[in-house]
């Protein structure tokens, strides 16, 4: 089985968020059951592509409407990487020192088109064409419609939905950058009254899938104005769990933590990394310490951290870090706390793949207080490293973090609110305080497995049940 992903980001080349984790270690998972997955994404100016050197296999020029653009597809001299990446080099459009702006209808377009391109030159074909998100919703579109790729239609093509928030949309005055096709099936890329790539990739792909199963239900009541299409298409939709990269993620080889770790040996390892990140801002160790890391924005629930953290501080009987950078108003609210907390709080605006590790390793509790996580990877990162998470029950936290109330490892709440927050943390200090079952808890849900073997093993399956059809 010959399977290519096609992405906008691909861990450790360019990572945003859990798209780069993704579809930097499915295509490695897949490969260890037998199928041969290789991943195309767009050449970024960035530092891994400053570190490399890298070699053409193909070189043409691509129709963007009434553009022409010269483009190639690269790889790298020497096999670096744990899976094979084909880069799409448009210098003009995608070598930037970004990989998303405000206005990419152009650049990803323009992207879809030259994989496609490529893809036509191909002599072997691939069996499974996988695409992710919005970025490449246009390809199941094209591989059905468009005139020039009817040799590929009979490929089955898979859409997986990272984040349905975020749909690509554009005016149909840009709908000419497409190649040729039908234009009485035009209705195939609009969605009230607009081009909508992931939409389009909804209605075309042969199979849809999401992160997790809980969030494939919840997209059918809140999409962000796809609920209607997915009822509709939910035949063909199916929701499989992410992973994790447990190579990647692994506190008995990690490299960047302090004192690597087991389960045999968690009360010495946690204790040693606890200690730095104590030392380096300011907290006390015998106090229970939780973490934010990610994104200060809306979806993450970051705009109720400020009042929630507040509070929950008021009793000095906890300690809290953020690691994350987003909203720029929460950003000053959760800088000022401050002042007002000064040996139990501290912040890290911005990100730092190291520090968000050696958090992992040092915290008890994870925070993830969300209104929308599609499957969430931090909390699986934590279980792994054995900080028990603290989170909202929504879409894939709903699937991995079952409350210790109800016989489980974690804290949940069902509300994304002020209160619920506090409440559920003033709750976990509680817990913390029962030494002996902390102690149990964290080191059981070292043992949890995340990895991607058996969802790997899921996308095979069905990629396999697509061939049949």
């Amino acid at each position: 089985m010959n399977v290519i992903h096609v992405s906008a980001e691909c861990y450790p080349i360019a990572k945003v968020g859990g798209l780069g984790d993704v579809v930097g270690s499915l295509p490695k998972y897949q490969q260890k059951v037998g199928a041969s997955a290789r991943v195309v994404m767009p050449l970024y100016d960035n530092k891994f592509t400053a570190a490399h050197k890298f070699k053409s296999v193909y070189e043409a020029e691509l129709v963007l409407g009434e553009d022409t653009y010269p483009y190639k597809i690269l790889k790298l001299k020497k096999e670096v990487l744990d899976k094979e990446v084909f880069f799409v080099d448009i210098p003009e459009l995608l070598f930037k020192d970004f990989v998303y702006s405000e206005d990419d209808t152009a650049r990803f377009t323009a992207f879809q088109i030259a994989t496609m391109d490529w893809l036509l030159t191909l002599e072997g074909k691939p069996s499974i064409i996988h695409c992710h998100d919005h970025h490449t919703g246009l390809i199941p579109f094209m591989a059905q419609e468009c005139f020039k790729y009817k040799s590929l239609n009979h490929i089955p093509v898979v859409l997986t939905i990272h984040n349905a928030q975020y749909q690509g949309w554009f005016s149909h005055d840009k709908v000419h950058y497409l190649p040729a096709f039908d234009i009485n099936h035009i209705g195939l890329l609009d969605w009230d009254g607009v081009i909508n790539p992931l939409a389009a990739g909804i209605k075309c792909a042969w199979s849809v899938t999401t992160v997790s199963p809980s969030y494939m239900q919840e997209l059918q009541q809140a999409a962000n104005g796809l609920e209607t299409l997915l009822s509709h298409e939910k035949q063909k939709c199916t929701g499989i769990l992410n992973g994790i990269d447990s190579a990647v993620w692994d506190p008995e080889t990690d490299e960047f933590i302090i004192k690597n770790y087991s389960a045999k040996n968690i009360q010495t390892g946690k204790t040693a990394n606890k200690k730095w990140l104590c030392k380096e801002f300011g907290f006390k160790t015998t106090k229970p310490l939780f973490a934010f890391i990610g994104r200060l924005v809306y979806e993450k629930g970051a705009d109720l951290l400020p009042e929630a953290l507040d509070l929950a501080l008021a009793n000095k009987d906890c300690s809290i870090l953020i690691l994350g950078s987003g909203n720029k108003e929460v950003e000053g609210k959760l800088e000022a706390l401050k002042k007002k907390h000064k040996s139990n709080y501290n912040t890290f605006i911005g990100y730092d793949e190291k520090l968000s590790h050696l958090i992992y390793a040092g915290a008890d509790f994870l925070l993830m207080p969300s209104r929308v996580e599609p499957c969430g990877l931090n909390q699986l990162y934590s279980l792994r490293y054995g900080t028990i998470p603290v989170v909202r029950s929504i879409g894939g936290l709903k699937d991995t973090v079952i409350d210790v109330q109800d016989g489980g490892f974690g804290f949940c709440h069902e509300d994304a609110s002020v209160k619920e927050i506090t409440h559920t943390i003033s709750r976990a200090v509680k817990f913390f305080k029962d030494q002996s079952e902390f102690k149990r808890t964290r080191k059981h849900i070292m043992g949890i497995d995340h990895s991607w073997n058996v969802s790997a093993q899921q996308y095979i399956d069905l990629y396999n049940s697509l061939k049949s059809v």
